[in-house]
């Protein structure tokens, strides 16, 4: 049994598969999610676990050169997007349109769905490497 980290298998699993430029997408629960795409269910009620916990945990166990985010999240949800300049201030962040952001999704590794129900609560981890 592992002892810190992402406990969740399928969410280590696909971390420990991701090479250099592939990426994840971490989604609120109303993101639409391509059929193709592996989806990752982590939403238990609404709120539970939110956008902030998942990502924060993902965070900790991945090497990440660069995030998208939707742009709309920057007026519309002011709490998530600060929470996301705080985190990767020191991490390239890209924005664009939340249409543009839905097309990114097809080509995503896996989408890790959360329970938050607030709107933009989405980003897109792009995987670098440790060396």
């Amino acid at each position: 049994m592992k002892k810190h980290g992402i406990l969740n298998s399928h969410i280590a699993k696909v971390l420990a598969d991701l090479g250099h430029t592939d990426f994840i997408v971490i989604a609120d629960a109303g993101l639409p999610i391509p059929d193709h795409v592996p989806k990752i269910d982590l939403a238990l009620t609404v709120g539970m676990p939110g956008f902030k916990e998942t990502l924060a945990a993902v965070a900790d166990d991945l090497v990440i050169e660069k995030v998208t985010a939707a742009e709309e999240v920057q007026t519309q949800n002011e709490p998530i997007f600060d929470y996301m300049e705080t985190m990767f201030s020191d991490t390239k962040m890209e924005w664009v349109t939340h249409e543009a952001f839905k097309a990114l999704t097809k080509q995503a590794k896996a989408v890790i769905r959360t329970g938050e129900a607030s709107p933009y609560a989405n980003c897109i981890l792009h995987a670098g490497v440790f060396f």
